[in-house]
Order: C-alpha cells, then structure tokens, then sequence
C-alpha cells in the first residue's frame, strides 16, 4: 500500500506539482487549500507526512502545527513547510511549533522527493 501525504497549499499550481512529483514517486496525495480544511484531512484519513504552506487565508501553517501537533493524529507526523517564506526567525519558529523540516517555494523536484523519502519513508 502506498504511502499518502498531505499537501495543504492555497495555490492549485502548488498543490498540482506535489501532487504530481510524488504521485510519480508512487505517493498517493491527498489535498486541502487550508489549514483548516488541511486539519479535517488528518483527521479522517491515515498520512505519513504533511506537507503544508506558511501564508494561507483562514488558517496559516503556524496555526496548523499548533493544532495538528496538540491532535493525537497529528502528533507524530513529520511536517514539512513548503513555502516562499525564508526568513532566519520565520524557520526558527516553525521549528519551535514543531515543522520536521522547510523547503523554499519555487521547489526543485527532486529535492522534494528526496525530503518526502526521508520523512516519509
């Protein structure tokens, strides 16, 4: 059975290339447009990683961590932050929330499936 990961992006294009990378790769991926919506998908469905954007209208990336990581389902899932957002503090803090890692928005193919790989299995 193949692994799913969660893409939580308000930009279609964004959530299209994880989604094709990974499905490549042999992922299954399942999608939300915010952390809200993205918070609904972990807790309905079995994910081995969450890939998820800092700047989203109703519940930003930060905002997702706090509650995904304080949720039983989410409590132990790698969280990798996909975003344009490269500032030194910005980093610091998501890992203080608890993100397992961060990618820079525009994204190298490869260096996506290499980090899912690691994270995810």
């Amino acid at each position: 059975m193949s692994k799913t990961v969660l893409s939580i992006d308000d930009s279609k294009a964004i959530r299209d290339m994880v989604a094709f990378t990974l499905g490549n790769a042999g992922y299954r991926v399942i999608e939300a447009e915010n952390g809200l919506q993205g918070l609904d998908r972990l807790r309905s469905e079995p994910v081995s990683l969450v890939i998820v954007d800092l700047n989203m209208p109703v519940m930003n990336g930060f905002e997702f961590i706090k509650k995904a990581r304080s949720d039983a389902k989410g409590a132990g899932i790698p969280i990798l932050m996909l975003t344009t957002e490269s500032r030194p503090e910005a980093k610091a803090e998501g890992k203080a929330l608890g993100a397992t890692g961060w990618l820079n928005k525009p994204f190298d193919a490869n260096m996506l499936l290499t980090v899912t790989r690691k994270l995810a299995g």
